[in-house]
């Protein structure tokens, strides 16, 4: 069966770490046309308590309406706002996380770590980057396939600092709403790094492989967020990640279970909660819908 990775893609669904990487990134031009995007929204309701979930993109492109009917509504009618890492950290803070769970400053270069048959389309992929191949060298693989696939969105048109966690941010600040977060930037790191060696050289080699078809995918993937097409983007996460079961529960699967579980807690208090993670998280078999309802609690769709 012939299988086309779209590991690049995934991470868009699934983590904010990867723009944070790169938020001083460009403004991107303005758009000359506006369009609609009417993108899923979920509600988990209980006597005194109702939490808003809104499946985000990290990295999207100028020009879509998307905050406005039914998700500005839940937005203004929250009292506090969280998201996977909450306010985004400032570059300098950044670095030193980079350097501990991002750079092995051991043992054989990365490129002497891949598949003899990689190695030539990794040297190209980061050539094409327009970096030094020495930058590269003491790169640990998770890092270097985000660093890589960072690059070929930027190519493709689009700003990995202007996903819809910034316009959130913008609007809770603007409204003096509290912002926290289910993880933080350097957990997120840790998940990477966690991965064993082999998890993540695949993960490196699955990128090299459809970075020439970024533009093109991620369109797709904006599309069908923009539709509200949950099963689409499912469908994404299936291809992206059904080759590497250990990929897809650090991802998804056990980070969902934990929200899951934040959700049947916070529910014990009075509220109103507006809550944006990755859009892979609230769609296919192990949502954080799925999760919920493991335990009993009944997540809604809202129509608009």
């Amino acid at each position: 069966m012939k299988y086309l990775p779209r590991a690049a893609t995934a991470l868009a669904l699934l983590f904010v770490a990867p723009a944070a990487l790169a938020q001083q990134a460009p403004a991107p031009a303005p758009a000359t046309q506006v369009k609609d995007a009417d993108p899923a929204l979920w509600v988990v309701k209980d006597e005194d308590t109702t939490i808003y979930m809104f499946g985000t993109i990290h990295v999207l492109p100028a020009g879509l309406s998307w905050f406005d009917e039914a998700v500005r509504k839940a937005f203004d009618a929250s009292g506090e706002m969280v998201t996977e890492i909450g306010e985004m950290p400032d570059p300098a803070s950044v670095q030193p996380l980079i350097m501990k769970y991002g750079v092995n400053p051991t043992g054989p270069a990365l490129i002497d770590r891949l598949p003899a048959d990689k190695r030539a389309a990794f040297a190209k992929a980061v050539a094409d980057a327009g970096i030094p191949a020495e930058n590269f060298a003491r790169l640990k693989p998770w890092f270097a396939a985000n660093q890589l696939s960072l690059v070929a969105l930027m190519k493709a048109g689009y700003n990995p600092a202007s996903g819809a966690e910034s316009e959130l941010a913008a609007a809770a600040k603007a409204a003096n709403k509290p912002v926290s977060g289910l993880e933080s930037i350097e957990m997120q790191f840790g998940f990477f790094d966690g991965l064993s060696e082999a998890a993540q050289i695949q993960f490196l080699t699955e990128t090299l492989g459809q970075l020439g078809n970024v533009g093109p995918e991620f369109q797709k993937m904006v599309d069908e967020w923009s539709q509200g097409d949950a099963e689409g983007l499912a469908a994404i996460m299936n291809e992206a990640l059904r080759s590497s079961p250990e990929l897809s529960k650090m991802l998804l699967a056990d980070r969902n279970a934990r929200w899951a579980e934040w959700i049947d807690t916070r529910l014990d208090k009075p509220g109103v909660v507006f809550m944006a993670v990755g859009a892979g998280h609230l769609s296919g078999a192990d949502s954080v819908q799925a999760m919920l309802e493991k335990r009993k609690i009944k997540s809604t769709r809202i129509e608009y």
